[in-house]
């Protein structure tokens, strides 16, 4: 494959992403959308790693996608801690609604 096919994967991959973040009221759809666009990111380093022609920094693009994944793991973890306590006390988690979450 080339470096356009990788770019256009990773454009359609954050195109979704975007457009599920933007478009839905379900708080974990927002988290798929979210975690899309961490996704594409983490493709593009990978990708420009892959062609890049100097030797030495072959390795960059993976080490800035597993720093992706940590940091998309625990962003899902604590998203998903809230949207339980949210779904504990109000018994929905549509976005638009949790209007009054205060500590």
């Amino acid at each position: 494959m080339t470096l356009q096919a990788y770019l256009i994967v990773s454009a359609v991959l954050f195109s979704l992403g975007a457009v599920m973040f933007v478009s839905k009221r379900n708080t974990i759809a927002i988290l798929m959308g979210v975690e899309l666009v961490l996704n594409a990111a983490a493709l593009n380093f990978v990708a420009f790693a892959y062609f890049t022609p100097s030797q030495a920094s072959q390795l960059d693009g993976q080490i800035f996608a597993i720093f992706i994944i940590l940091l998309a793991a625990a962003e899902a973890v604590v998203a998903l801690g809230i949207a339980l306590a949210a779904y504990k006390a109000y018994r929905h988690i549509q976005a638009d609604q949790l209007v009054a979450l205060k500590g």
